[in-house]
C-alpha cells in the first residue's frame, strides 16, 4: 500500500472516534486516468477526497487516514444517517465511469478491494449490509460504482447485501405493488422519496436499486424480478 503525503490531504481537521465508523462507501473515479484521479483527490482546491484509491492493477493508495473524515459521500442519506462522510470510509476504484467509457472492474482490482474491506470490516465491526455504493446513498445524483460492480461476488465474502436466486424464483406474486416496493427499499435504507406520493424522481430511485440488484434491467420501472428482490431483502 502506498501512502500519499499528509500535506496533500483533503479532510476534516479533527480526529473522529472509531465507534462512529459504521459504513464503507464504494465509488468509481469517473475520470480519464489514474493520474488525473489522484491529482483531484489530493488537491485541496477540489474539496474532494477518499480514504483509499485502488488502481486497475490492484495497487492500493492510502490518501486519508481512517481516523479523519474524508470528503467522498457529499449530500447523502441512508436510514437515519445524513451526510455519511462522518460515519464512513470511502474507497475509490479507478474506472472511467459512465461519462468517459464505463469499464469492467479487473480481477486484481477487486481482489485488492476484498482484502482491504475484510480488514476494515473486522477492525470496525461493520455489518455486511453497511457496505454501500455511492448511488445507494445519493441516488438522485450518482451512478457509481455502477452496474458492472461485482456485488454478488463481494457478498460471498460478507461484503454487501445480496439475495438468493433460487428463493427469488420461487416467490409467488399476483401483482407488482409500487407502494409495497417503496416500503421495502425504505426499510433497507434508501431515502430521497416520499412513501405516500409518487413523483418523477422515483425513477432514479428505482434505477439505483436496479443498478445494484438487477443490473440487466436499469429502466426505472418496477418489473417482477425487481419487486421480488425488494421483498426478499426487506424480510
Amino acid at each position: 500500500m502506498k501512502k500519499i503525503s499528509p500535506k496533500a490531504f483533503n479532510c476534516s481537521r479533527g480526529k473522529r472516534a472509531s465507534k462512529i465508523i459504521k459504513f464503507v462507501i464504494f465509488h468509481y473515479t469517473g475520470m480519464q486516468s489514474e493520474i488525473d484521479s489522484l491529482k483531484r483527490l489530493t488537491d485541496p482546491k477540489s474539496k474532494v477526497s477518499a480514504h483509499y484509491l485502488i488502481n486497475r492493477k490492484g495497487k492500493v493508495f492510502s490518501l486519508v487516514n481512517e481516523n479523519y473524515e474524508a470528503w467522498h459521500a457529499g449530500k447523502s442519506m441512508w436510514k437515519n444517517h445524513v451526510n455519511l462522510n462522518k460515519n464512513s470510509i470511502g474507497i475509490e476504484l479507478v474506472n472511467k465511469g459512465h461519462e468517459f467509457g464505463y469499464q469492467n472492474f479487473p480481477k486484481k482490482q477487486i481482489l485488492s478491494l476484498i482484502k482491504l474491506c475484510r480488514r476494515i470490516k473486522k477492525k470496525y465491526k461493520i455489518k455486511k449490509e453497511n457496505f454501500l455504493g455511492h448511488s445507494d446513498i445519493a441516488p438522485l445524483r450518482k451512478q457509481d460504482p455502477g452496474e458492472k460492480f461485482p456485488w454478488e461476488k463481494l457478498s460471498k465474502y460478507g461484503i454487501g447485501q445480496w439475495f438468493e436466486k433460487k428463493r427469488i424464483k420461487s416467490i409467488s406474486m399476483n401483482k407488482i405493488d409500487k407502494k409495497i416496493f417503496f416500503k421495502n427499499i425504505f426499510k433497507l435504507g434508501y431515502r430521497y422519496f416520499d412513501l405516500s406520493i409518487r413523483k418523477p424522481n422515483d425513477r432514479l430511485i428505482i434505477q439505483a436499486f436496479q443498478r445494484r440488484f438487477n443490473s440487466k434491467k436499469i429502466n426505472g420501472k418496477i418489473d417482477k424480478k425487481t419487486f421480488k428482490i425488494s421483498n426478499f431483502l426487506s424480510r
